[in-house]
């Protein structure tokens, strides 16, 4: 082999080594998020720290849920910071996109902050979730609190490596705190480092079986908006959380069939259905519940069911750590969900 030959041929064996070795890290960087450990930011305890922002719906006439907010966090220990756009209005939204996203990005740069509790959903995460850097949350981790549109800012901080709270916001207090005493509760076990179990009420619509893997989820609608993005979560292994209000039911069908074809479902290990709240009654019915709905546009699968789960939109509404392991056992008569 003359000397041109053996140069070419260095040259190809050191450039294949290469992409191999690209190739190998590009695996390593992105198998950060499919971790089965999340980073689990710290509990909190007495002097710490919690910051209000509102990164989607106009707080209108809500200054009574925010003191609210405000006065049970100081009644807890916790000292409670208010950002500066909370009560800002532009048209549909509590300010600007670069209002809402500059509180939230400063709530989760600040060192000093512990928690960050979301004021309400309604619709606007999602307009700003690409303009949100997570370089600092990632040097002072922090729980991100709320539900309904925040499960968009939930999947982004399950994809970035986060462990997340899904639980009561704000706007989620009533005057008689009586009323919500259970989600009030859990949310405060949940945020202090001691997550609850549930024991949940059978249904005879449960599929019955037994899985264990990382809990994520949150609001169907938003779960099915971010098919095909970056925020879409890969739910391999995983239980997924579903919840919705005010929709049809053709309309919760549609989207299924949609996570359906899309491969959302194809290796999942269990699925933990919410509340369905205030569903729609469409002129033609669709002839059947929702529970039903939901079994059949799965008939496929064969992981477990489990139905009654006392979260989604309505007073009960318990706190889920999202991202930690959870043991789901489906029976007729009753379901468990422990956190590992």
């Amino acid at each position: 082999m003359d000397l041109k030959n053996s140069i070419l041929l260095l040259y190809f064996t050191l450039s294949f080594g290469i992409i191999q070795y690209a190739y190998a890290q590009n695996q390593t960087d992105n198998s950060f998020k499919m971790n089965d450990t999340l980073i689990r930011p710290a509990y909190l305890k007495a002097g710490d720290t919690v910051a209000i922002v509102a990164p989607s719906g106009i707080l209108k006439n809500r200054d009574r849920e925010v003191q609210q907010a405000v006065d049970l966090l100081k009644d807890w220990g916790l000292n409670a910071i208010v950002g500066e756009h909370v009560f800002s209005k532009a048209d549909h939204f509590a300010g600007t996109d670069a209002e809402r996203c500059e509180d939230l990005q400063k709530a989760m740069d600040d060192p000093t902050i512990s928690a960050i509790w979301c004021a309400r959903g309604g619709y606007g995460t999602v307009r700003i979730l690409d303009k949100l850097d997570y370089t600092k949350l990632k040097e002072n981790p922090k729980w991100i609190i709320g539900y309904s549109d925040i499960t968009a800012l939930h999947n982004q901080l399950h994809n970035q490596g986060f462990e997340s709270l899904h639980a009561l916001m704000c706007v989620s207090l009533t005057q008689d705190i009586t009323e919500v005493q259970e989600s009030v509760d859990t949310f405060k076990a949940a945020l202090f480092g001691n997550p609850p179990n549930y024991d949940l009420e059978g249904s005879k619509y449960n599929r019955e079986g037994e899985a264990k893997g990382q809990l994520i989820g949150g609001n169907l609608t938003i779960l099915h908006t971010m098919l095909g993005s970056d925020t879409s979560l890969d739910t391999s292994g995983k239980i997924l959380f579903i919840e919705e209000i005010g929709e049809y039911k053709y309309h919760i069908d549609r989207m299924l069939q949609s996570m359906k074809r899309a491969g959302y479902f194809e290796n999942l290990n269990g699925l933990v259905v919410g509340d369905m709240s205030k569903l729609r009654k469409n002129t033609t019915l669709w002839g059947t519940s929702v529970e039903q709905l939901i079994l059949d546009a799965l008939a496929e699968y064969d992981f477990p069911i489990a139905f009654n789960m006392p979260a989604g939109h309505e007073d009960d509404n318990r706190a889920l750590v999202l991202g930690r392991t959870v043991e789901l056992k489906v029976g007729k008569e009753k379901s468990s969900l422990y956190f590992k």
